[in-house]
């Protein structure tokens, strides 16, 4: 006799692939999930810190990683779908640990391949003297806890700028989704873009957290 699931799983695999960005040559990455509360993390690393890669002489202005990600996720209802939270750190000048970038997005919704570009961004000093002086004693405006970029509150009080990109591959799969009533329509892309990524890579940009 076939019972009924009462939740349902999403597995993830893939990589952080690369970071674009022009003023520093080496940077290293700190990543973490945030969940709703209807979820859990069956399998794999919660939370992780990569290598230290430095910007590659022979592809521009790309550091490569090429950390592996791999995780699985139960819940109940999609609210509070899981996302994933980077940020980057590196040294100053005065060899201090500097943040370089923070970035979030959401595990893509549908199954498949996704290819993802994070913007990246820093927060912004109150002011000009308030800049000159983390400069110097080598202490930038941060987050205390980084997850806070994955919500939506207060973040209309912070100032921060734009500082590149981070490139990262899903391969996603879901399973009893739709036996709990959940239903996903895979946005494919148009043929010149199939072919463009061998025909099962979704490729885009999220910048809803720019």
């Amino acid at each position: 006799m076939n019972t009924k699931p009462t939740s349902f799983l999403v597995f993830i695999n893939g990589a952080i692939e690369h970071a674009e960005v022009n003023d520093f040559d080496d940077l290293y990455l700190r990543f973490s999930y945030v969940i709703g509360k209807d979820w859990k993390i069956c399998s794999g690393l919660e939370e992780g810190t990569t290598q230290i890669a430095h910007k590659s002489v022979q592809i521009g202005s790309k550091i490569v990683f090429n950390f592996p990600l791999e995780a699985t996720f139960r819940s109940t209802n999609p609210f509070g779908w899981p996302q994933l939270v980077i940020s980057g750190y590196g040294l100053d000048v005065f060899g201090n640990d500097i943040v370089r970038g923070y970035g979030t997005t959401h595990i893509p919704i549908s199954p498949g391949r996704h290819r993802i570009r994070i913007p990246l961004f820093v927060p912004r000093s109150s002011s000009k003297f308030q800049q000159l002086l983390a400069w110097f004693f080598g202490r930038r405006p941060e987050f205390i806890d980084p997850k806070v970029i994955a919500f939506n509150a207060g973040r209309e009080m912070t100032r921060v700028r734009s500082h590149g990109y981070i490139q990262v591959v899903f391969n996603v799969v879901t399973k009893d989704i739709e036996e709990l009533g959940y239903r996903i329509e895979s946005k494919h892309p148009s043929h010149t873009s199939q072919q463009q990524f061998d025909n099962n890579e979704t490729p885009y940009v999220d910048n809803y957290h720019a």
